[in-house]
């Protein structure tokens, strides 16, 4: 039976690549099909790969800390070697110690294949983590000069920031004269524009002397020297990529943000008689699941904001796979309910508080973080009036709640203007204008607030 090779799996539509976190398995241990072999991290998620088959692990070809791009090898198994590993062992495979023959040793250990992939080829990039590149290329500095201290002898941070302060001389070279080499651009540059871009890049013309990622690598804030009592807090892998998306989308992605004051009266009176019906169990569904119903109705008017930018075109999406954005400790996550316009009020509250408690434990897979064409984001309910959220690409449009607080507002009242108190929400949504009008945004917004004011959602 041939071996199975594990790649990479596609980990959102954005994603592109991913970074090992730590190997569950070692080279030489039997598995089970959907038995997690190895952690990875995107800027989605810490999400587990499963293993495809029963099998043993003949190979491990990424080391920890190691990038590995969509469809990259990850190991290999040999299923035929599940059943043979279930056997009693040879005795002509084993020494008279027990210990295993040349032809029968398990592949080598993961830290000896990282020190070997280290030996680079004279001439060749150091290998370094992004973040290492663009504090270097700030410096002028020269990676082959640094020492590195990260997994597989990777070039961190810290080991540049180490070099720089121990005095020794860094040169820097004109940048008219000596353009800074490929590895020394910053970390968006390679990893987020150039793999992800839906549209050709515009004409150098429209941003003065050069392409815009020349503009950007222009201007160098001034550097800060920590300070005794500073604390520095490096990135972490998912804060790299949280910002390298982030950076992307707002780079490609003309935002504009509307708002709308929404008042909240008759969803928290659909709320208290939620809680009495048999099917709630006493616990009704939250203000969020209200308005991820409104959400759902409205893109059923408004399908433009349910679509992608890709290859010059719009292309209008069929189902509703509501992205809903949940805070957990490492960082946000945006799991998806999968055709959310064919589920009722409890079928969407029953699907969000699922993925929001697997996202908090880490159990959330990689489908569930994929694929999503419209996003609802909700920040916390403390300190939060309102804000306008970054788009999570390549969708065109995402809702975000504010803080519901009681505020005095005009009403009208036996036909006169009063003065009333109700809770209040401000609903901010951020659509890119390449493909989204005013009108249709602002009406796409309008009809949000109708539905959630007029609270007239069946469990």
């Amino acid at each position: 039976m041939p071996a199975t090779q594990v790649v990479m799996p596609q980990l959102g539509e954005s994603v592109v690549e991913g970074t090992i976190v730590r190997w569950l398995v070692k080279p030489g241990q039997a598995v089970a099909r959907d038995e997690s072999l190895v952690e990875v991290a995107t800027d989605k998620a810490n999400t587990e790969v499963p293993s495809p088959s029963n099998g043993v692990v003949t190979a491990i070809s990424a080391a920890e800390g190691a990038v590995v791009p969509v469809g990259g090898l990850l190991c290999t198994l040999d299923e035929a070697g599940a059943a043979a590993g279930a056997a009693s062992p040879n005795p002509a495979a084993v020494g008279p110690l027990g210990t295993p023959t040349a032809a029968n040793k398990p592949a080598a250990p993961v830290a000896a294949q990282a020190a070997s992939r280290a030996a680079a080829p004279a001439g060749s990039a150091p290998d370094a983590s992004p973040v290492a590149r663009n504090v270097a290329q700030e410096h002028g500095l020269d990676l082959g000069r640094v020492q590195g201290t990260g997994p597989g002898g990777r070039i961190v941070k810290a080991d540049v920031l180490a070099h720089i302060d121990g005095g020794q001389p860094v040169p820097v070279a004109p940048l008219a004269s000596q353009p800074p080499p490929p590895q020394a651009q910053p970390a968006y540059a390679p990893q987020m524009a150039a793999p992800q871009r839906t549209l050709p890049p515009p004409p150098a013309a429209n941003y003065g002397p050069g392409p815009i990622a020349l503009t950007l690598r222009a201007y160098k804030p001034p550097r800060y020297t920590p300070k005794d009592g500073d604390q520095v807090v490096p990135f972490d892998q998912r804060r790299r990529l949280i910002a390298e998306h982030m950076v992307y989308s707002k780079a490609t992605s003309p935002h504009v943000p509307c708002t709308a004051e929404v008042d909240m009266t008759n969803l928290s009176r659909l709320r208290e008689e939620w809680k009495k019906a048999k099917e709630t169990g006493g616990k009704a569904p939250s203000f969020l699941v209200g308005i991820c119903r409104a959400t759902v109705q409205a893109l059923a008017e408004f399908p433009r904001l349910n679509a992608v930018v890709q290859d010059e075109s719009l292309i209008i999406r069929k189902d509703v796979n509501l992205g809903v954005a949940v805070e957990t400790e490492k960082g946000l996550l945006v799991p998806v309910v999968r055709r959310a316009n064919e589920k009722s009020v409890l079928g969407l509250a029953r699907a969000i508080d699922d993925l929001a408690a697997r996202g908090r434990t880490g159990k959330v897979t990689a489908d569930e973080l994929s694929g999503g064409s419209f996003t609802v984001s909700n920040p916390g309910l403390k300190g939060n009036l309102f804000g306008a959220a970054i788009i999570n690409q390549p969708q065109v449009g995402i809702l975000r709640m504010g803080e519901i607080v009681k505020r005095a507002v005009v009403r009208t009242v036996d036909n006169q203007d009063a003065i009333v108190i109700r809770p209040m929400m401000y609903l901010t949504l951020s659509y890119d204008h390449r493909v989204i009008d005013g009108v249709t945004g602002n009406g796409f917004l309008h009809r949000v607030r109708e539905l959630i004011e007029a609270a007239q959602f069946e469990l």
